[in-house]
């Protein structure tokens, strides 16, 4: 008999189905983003989860072949591409490492920091950190960071640019207004560069498929990788989802990353990787339908890292 290796792999495709049908009727409960307009025209009843386990097994459910920019659920492979290029003495010189207690685009909590980003999950910390990227202009350093992505986890990742004109349709002041205070306080160099790589690293788009597949580069990073990929998979744990990160992780107990498109992307060390898809969020900015859904696998298969 053979052996499963992972606890994902005992999934069934009628239970995921049932769950991801409740969690789109969760998800009416949430709003939909309206600062960047095409966003904002996002189909609300749009679901889609991939399941990627250690043993190779995949299990998909909904519109699986629909793209959506990852937003900020591509901030923990901007800090794993840091890491693995700059080392973490530059990357932490440059961003904290403790969960914020305010909304992820508070300028306040950066006020309160004297300037330097409190971790690299939220705006001003990606701002940062997005500062750092090798390349002669924002295109040039989104486009060192595609490359490397998609070569790491042979995903299919491509800059929306249709988004990134949506993006500077309806300029972010509060984003400017962070890296100018960053600009200060010396942790950026150049506010235009920095904010104009952010929004164009934020509209790097792909499927669940790309999303989980990127996952799995942090829970198999191989050996010269793995010390890189512990450190984003422990921020990803205590500051992913924003002010609810420690609710989750007492809930969930697994590194999330969300974004406001509607992606959420969680690691289980060991397991495998898991990508969401479903636009409406919640009042912190994280997917309604796709925590729910997180929420009924972790709990069922116990996959919680404190267990």
């Amino acid at each position: 008999m053979k052996i499963s290796t992972s606890k994902l792999s005992s999934l069934q495709p009628e239970q995921l189905a049932a769950w991801a049908t409740e969690a789109i009727n969760r998800s009416k409960s949430g709003q939909i983003p309206a600062y960047i307009p095409l966003l904002a025209r996002a189909d609300r009843q749009r679901f889609a989860v991939q399941i990627r386990a250690i043993d190779g097994q995949i299990l998909s459910w909904g519109s699986i072949a629909q793209t959506f920019p990852l937003m900020s659920a591509v901030k923990p492979f901007v800090l794993l591409y840091l890491l693995c290029e700059l080392g973490e003495k530059t990357v932490f010189d440059c961003v904290g490492c403790e969960p914020s207690e305010l909304p992820f685009n508070s300028l306040t909590q950066l006020e309160i920091d004297q300037g330097k980003p409190r971790n690299p999950m939220i705006n001003s910390g990606a701002i940062a950190l997005a500062s750092l990227i090798p390349g002669q202009n924002a295109a040039a350093r989104c486009e060192n960071l595609l490359q490397w992505l998609n070569q790491q986890a042979n995903s299919q990742l491509f800059v929306d640019e249709l988004m990134l004109d949506s993006v500077k349709e309806n300029p972010n002041q509060n984003n400017w207004n962070l890296a100018l205070k960053m600009v200060e306080s010396g942790y950026v160099q150049n506010a235009k560069i920095a904010l104009e790589t952010y929004n164009r690293v934020c509209c790097l788009s792909g499927t669940v498929e790309d999303l989980a597949k990127l996952g799995m580069v942090l829970v198999g990073g191989d050996r010269a990788m793995g010390e890189n990929c512990r450190t984003v998979k422990a921020l990803m744990a205590t500051c992913g989802l924003y002010e609810a990160s420690g609710r989750f992780a007492l809930r969930l107990g697994l590194p999330a990353k969300s974004g406001v498109s509607g992606a959420i992307l969680s690691v289980i060390p060991g397991q495998g990787a898991i990508g969401f898809y479903s636009p409406p969020l919640d009042k912190e900015g994280n997917s309604v339908g796709g925590l729910f859904l997180l929420e009924q696998i972790a709990k069922t298969l116990r996959l919680s890292v404190f267990d």
